[in-house]
């Protein structure tokens, strides 16, 4: 029996893929139109964004928490949560879990390594960017990491909230991305982490400058995998 994957949202377009992408991906080791039982639940993203402007993680954990514990009342065995900005309170979440947890970074990493990649381009909102999430998870792998600089973090930061978690993906905004990460190859990067979950759904793999490490979808091939393990 596949274990229940609880899904904790937090922004739409990302949880969505996610989603679709356990649901799409499933059948090829289960079986036609087969995949693991799956529930999510979604607190406003106005509620975490209202933490996370003034640096309360502790009261995104209890978000995070609050999702977590109703997921579990309902049967979830194991848990994911595709967005990378709130994995900075990952760790108060975890020890308080109800049911384990996977890292999203852990699953990024894992991929980077087996891909031969030694420095990664973090792109996400500018919270994650100069945020320990990655930092300390790379760190772990033996991986180095560059950002952008504070402009570009401010400019990606203003196409993440103000287009893709609203579902609106521009050339514009994905060929801005395309220069981003050209001047980071530049700087000695020979991979791309799409660090915030609704950017795979904006930057394609096939045009980008660097390799693509496509956070959300690692993060569902990881959760399916834990499910039939």
């Amino acid at each position: 029996m596949a274990k229940h994957i609880g899904i904790v949202a937090c922004s739409a377009e990302g949880a969505a893929l996610c989603y679709r992408t356990i649901c799409a991906e499933a059948p090829a080791s289960m079986g036609e139109h087969a995949h693991p039982e799956l529930s999510m639940h979604t607190i406003p993203l106005s509620e975490y964004m209202r933490l996370i402007r003034v640096g309360n993680w502790a009261g995104v954990a209890e978000l995070m928490l609050d999702s977590v514990r109703k997921l579990a009342s309902i049967g979830a065995e194991l848990a994911i949560c595709p967005d990378n900005t709130i994995h900075q309170a990952f760790d108060e979440v975890q020890a308080r879990s109800p049911i384990p947890w996977l890292h999203i970074a852990e699953s990024v990493a894992v991929e980077a390594r087996a891909m031969g990649l030694t420095t990664l381009a973090i792109s996400g909102t500018k919270y994650l960017m100069t945020g320990p999430v990655y930092p300390t998870v790379l760190d772990r792998f033996g991986l180095r990491h560059e950002i952008p600089d504070a402009a570009t973090r401010e400019r990606i930061d203003e196409i993440i909230f103000g287009e893709l978690v609203n579902g609106i993906f521009r050339d514009e905004s994905r060929r801005y991305f395309n220069s981003v990460f050209a001047r980071l190859r530049e700087q000695g990067c020979d991979g791309a982490i799409l660090g915030c979950t609704e950017i795979p759904l904006l930057v394609d793999p096939n045009d980008c400058p660097l390799p693509t490490l496509d956070s959300t979808r690692l993060l569902a091939r990881a959760a399916l995998r834990a499910s039939l393990a």
